[in-house]
């Protein structure tokens, strides 16, 4: 019985860490969509929001997708495998597409795909591996895609700046690459048993529709100190999106980034502080309650505006902000992906990790069009400044949140 357990945790870790190690090209590459679309396509201010709008937006539609696998296991596996198939399929077309809003639909289908498998993984490496054992495996997995992102990117934007849309033909090959995952995933085991979900005595042609939303209320109604989380990583996400529509205009028009500068600091330096962070972290959030973990976290993401803010001084600056953010996302990946089996305890977590996916889309049809909005008013400096404040104000939110957790469990004592 152990020696199957042990062998399904090393399955599983094997499956899950090949998958990060294969899609590094295309994340690589993926990450620097909203610069080509930028510069090699000519997108306008308007496309590029909708860019910035869908990475969160998608999240809405992920929901119905995780929430195919809520308290059925024998689903798992394929909405990963499958999800990993269809979304990278429209990036075999780019050597042929030259409609700007053809490549924006394909980066959302790709979001949204990408987002709702994370449910089911993390539900597969909650059955199969162990909690501190899970910590470690997901922060390395974490660790070797933003590494492999700052060592593939460099490469890939001397090859971008070298050869005019030298983009359209490394896409399809990263697709290819990332689908040799499928073979490693399809070792894993999903034992039988768990919670079948009961069948809903709701009927009609909305069903499908509201059956999801319907489900996420029942539990942050029932969950107060997950409602309070989700209310303090929207803060904190909605400071970081309020930023994304000032910084592309932000890094051409007045920093005059080229596609090797820009991926130095995007994913060299925003990776150096990934993995200098990551197995800190990964040993910390076992050791402090999730709400003083995410405050850190969150400490670390206001800097970032503040630090970009003396980037018209000195290059360096911006370096040195992409190296804190890499530290913000090496937590926030922690505790946004694992908060789901933390405050699951022994439920079902794919409901909470799909509650975590869907309000990423709740405040992007918010934050990005704010900051858009305010740009023109206060300048670049002004939405950086506002950016840090209400980071600031959600950080002190969690704090609040972890004392008084203490405080309930030493009454509880």
């Amino acid at each position: 019985m152990m020696k199957d357990l042990a062998d399904s945790a090393y399955v599983t870790q094997r499956a899950f860490l090949w998958t990060r190690v294969l899609d590094t090209p295309f994340w690589a590459l993926f990450n620097m969509l909203f610069i080509i679309l930028y510069k090699d396509l000519g997108a306008t201010p308007f496309q590029l929001a909708v860019v910035i709008a869908l990475k969160p937006l998608s999240s809405l539609f992920s929901m119905y997708w995780s929430h195919a696998i809520t308290e059925r296991r024998d689903r798992l596996l394929s909405n990963v495998m499958v999800g990993g198939v269809l979304r990278h399929l429209p990036f075999f077309f780019f050597p042929w597409i030259e409609n700007t809003w053809l490549v924006i639909a394909a980066f959302g289908f790709h979001m949204s795909l990408a987002r709702g498998v994370q449910p089911a993984w993390m539900e597969i490496l909650k059955i199969n591996i162990p909690g501190i054992t899970r910590d470690k495996v997901f922060a390395w997995g974490s660790s070797i895609g933003y590494i492999g992102d700052a060592l593939v990117a460099s490469s890939v934007a001397l090859v971008l700046d070298g050869y005019f849309q030298a983009w359209r033909w490394i896409f399809p090959l990263a697709a290819f690459i990332s689908l040799f995952a499928l073979y490693f995933q399809s070792k894993i085991p999903i034992p039988e048993g768990g919670r079948t979900a009961p069948p809903s005595e709701e009927k009609g042609a909305l069903k499908p529709l509201t059956d999801p939303w319907k489900k996420a209320w029942g539990l942050i109604k029932s969950r107060p100190d997950f409602m309070h989380f989700q209310i303090a990583f929207m803060l904190a996400g909605s400071g970081l999106m309020i930023l994304q529509p000032t910084l592309p205009i932000f890094f051409v028009d007045v920093l005059n980034l080229s596609y090797t500068e820009f991926a130095l600091a995007f994913t060299v330096c925003k990776g150096i502080g990934f993995a200098l962070a990551s197995p800190i972290l990964a040993r910390l959030i076992g050791r402090i309650d999730i709400f003083l973990f995410t405050s850190l976290v969150t400490f670390s993401l206001a800097i970032f505006p503040l630090l970009l803010m003396l980037a018209n001084g000195g290059i360096i600056w911006l370096y040195l902000g992409y190296i804190a953010y890499g530290v913000m996302q090496a937590g926030s990946n922690l505790s946004w992906n694992l908060s789901g089996p933390i405050f699951s305890r022994d439920e079902d977590s794919s409901l909470f990790t799909s509650i975590n996916v869907a309000t990423v889309g709740i405040r992007g049809m918010i934050a990005p069009a704010l900051g858009s909005a305010i740009f023109p008013f206060i300048g670049a400096f002004g939405v950086m400044g506002v950016s840090s404040v209400i980071c600031m104000s959600a950080a002190f939110h969690l704090i609040s949140c972890s004392r008084r957790e203490r405080e309930a469990s030493s009454l509880g004592a």
